[in-house]
């Protein structure tokens, strides 16, 4: 069996790793090299790091950033935001990414996941989907948002991850806007919908709040990882606690 991956996540903003609930009302958690080389300290299996407010500013990713984060970290890192096209994708590659994320563009051009999928390899093209819930009329969906989730766009999410899969996405980062920064828990209702619906992992973000989250997440969930951000930016549970929680229930995790 597979064994189950544990990354925490940078959201940066103007250089500063921070922190938010519902995708607002950020707060610091400090600098993004200083965080990072600690989460390779502690053994954490991947590491993504997220510019949060690119693809709202239309600007594109701090490209140097990146590369001060990949110097100081042998573990694979995911990098996301603001990447508008191949050139940009090509472009933190270069930087040292080992996988590159989009969102906002992948939902207003899906064939910038062929692209990247063609040039770099499925296992080098992870698509986000950031889903809330939505009523229409009497019924409940899952809508994506895009642009740091200020932007709702009519995509029923199960639908889409179902498309960036057949278009060559070798990874679905799935975060709930409805429980984002809540601390509560996963959204287990999406994550397993979306990780049944699809053949490749789903990395389950927002809301972890205690490791027990991290484990309903990968059992219940169907989660092939798990992101969080606070549990640990904070040290309330650092990343050797959580894993040898998580192997104590009998979980795959690489120790």
């Amino acid at each position: 069996m597979l064994s189950k991956r544990i990354i925490p996540c940078l959201d940066v903003d103007r250089g500063r790793v921070v922190k938010g609930t519902n995708f607002q009302n950020l707060r610091d958690a400090g600098d993004p090299v200083e965080v990072a080389k600690r989460y390779q300290d502690e053994g954490a299996d991947e590491l993504v790091f997220l510019d949060i407010s690119a693809s709202h500013e239309g600007r594109q990713i701090m490209t140097e950033m990146v590369r001060r984060v990949a110097e100081v970290v042998f573990m694979p890192l995911t990098v996301g935001g603001g990447i508008r096209n191949l050139d940009d994708a090509t472009a933190l590659v270069q930087a040292g990414a080992e996988k590159v994320s989009i969102n906002s563009s992948a939902v207003k051009d899906p064939d910038l996941v062929n692209q990247i999928s063609k040039r770099f390899g499925s296992c080098a093209t992870v698509v986000n989907i950031d889903p809330r819930r939505t009523r229409h009329g009497d019924n409940i969906k899952f809508e994506v948002h895009i642009q740091g989730g200020r932007k709702p766009t009519g995509l029923e999410a199960l639908r889409w991850a179902a498309e960036v899969a057949q278009r060559g996405a070798g990874e679905i980062i799935l975060t709930s806007m409805d429980a984002d920064g809540t601390r509560n828990g996963y959204d287990i209702e999406i994550t397993k919908a979306v990780a049944a619906n699809v053949r490749i992992p789903v990395v389950a973000s927002g809301g972890a709040g205690h490791p027990t989250h991290l484990a309903e997440a990968l059992t219940q969930g169907m989660a092939s990882a798990v992101l969080a951000a606070s549990i640990f930016h904070y040290g309330e549970y650092p990343i050797p606690v959580v894993k040898g929680f998580l192997a104590g229930l009998g979980i795959p995790i690489r120790i």
